[in-house]
């Protein structure tokens, strides 16, 4: 304990180990019943956090698991194209109905909830974060499993925010393979150790691409560092996924749920050991 220690933490500035900590977790809708929080983050935009988001939550409902997609990158929402979702969001005045998949998962974004989706959302960052709370605590996950938040980039404000307001059981950190990504990596696995959020592995997206005639592994970033980070943080590796033109096609036409790979089977393993 500091010497200068006033034994009232709520105006003390020492720095102390006896210090307590403020929660900010704030409880989901009443009717809501949710077992796990899964959020995929990246340090930096482009690497393909949506698409690890929603194969991820194809794999774990085809195992039987009822899933749930919050969709928090407010600014920039893709999942709904994935899914080929149109249906509107729902609700009464205790709360809004996701709409479902083809496959029965639950989705909310912002999309959904606009009758242009072209339309920019020019907000600012308390407003962002307003909604991501709202999509929280105003949406009924109905006898959810996993509850995949797909995150906007960075270390800012609204990933901030969902620290600070969901209890996440753990994250999956998206890289791709170039050197610039191990210092934005590191930032997000430091980020997420100050936060004190479990890092449940990588996934690296855009590893390779596979030649359609000799079936050569062609490494269009280089030389993949994933592996030199995963031991830096001792982070289990739980997927190299490729460019695969197949998987970019069912999502033009919004129907990943037709994906015909294993690429994030470890990573839903991974998951369901919780």
């Amino acid at each position: 304990m500091a010497e200068e220690c006033t034994h009232n933490c709520s105006t003390c500035t020492a720095n102390c180990s006896s210090r307590e900590k403020t929660d900010f977790h704030e409880a989901p809708n009443p009717r809501s019943s949710i077992k796990h929080v899964i959020g995929v983050v990246s340090g930096k935009g482009g690497v393909g956090k949506s698409l690890v988001s929603t194969m991820l939550a194809v794999e774990l409902q085809r195992r039987g698991n009822h899933v749930a997609i919050l969709d928090a990158d407010i600014t920039g929402p893709s999942i709904p194209k994935a899914f080929g979702l149109t249906a509107s969001v729902e609700g009464d005045e205790t709360g809004l109905i996701p709409p479902k998949t083809t496959t029965g998962i639950d989705v909310i974004s912002v999309n959904l909830l606009l009758d242009d989706v072209t339309k920019p959302v020019v907000w600012r960052g308390p407003v962002i974060a307003g909604t991501v709370k709202q999509f929280w605590t105003d949406v009924v996950y109905e006898d959810v499993d996993y509850l995949i938040i797909d995150c906007p980039p960075g270390t800012g404000d609204v990933p901030l925010t969902i620290f600070q307001t969901i209890k996440l059981d753990g994250i999956i950190i998206v890289s791709s393979p170039q050197e610039l990504v191990s210092m934005i990596v590191s930032k997000m696995a430091n980020m997420a150790d100050m936060m004190d959020i479990p890092v449940l592995g990588l996934v690296e997206n855009m590893s390779y691409v596979k030649c359609p005639d000799c079936g050569k592994e062609i490494k269009v970033f280089g030389e993949s560092h994933i592996d030199q980070i995963a031991d830096k943080f001792g982070y289990d590796l739980l997927a190299r996924i490729p460019l695969d033109p197949r998987v970019a096609a069912l999502v033009d036409r919004g129907m990943i749920e037709l994906m015909e790979n294993d690429y994030l089977s470890a990573a839903a393993d991974k998951v369901e050991s919780l």
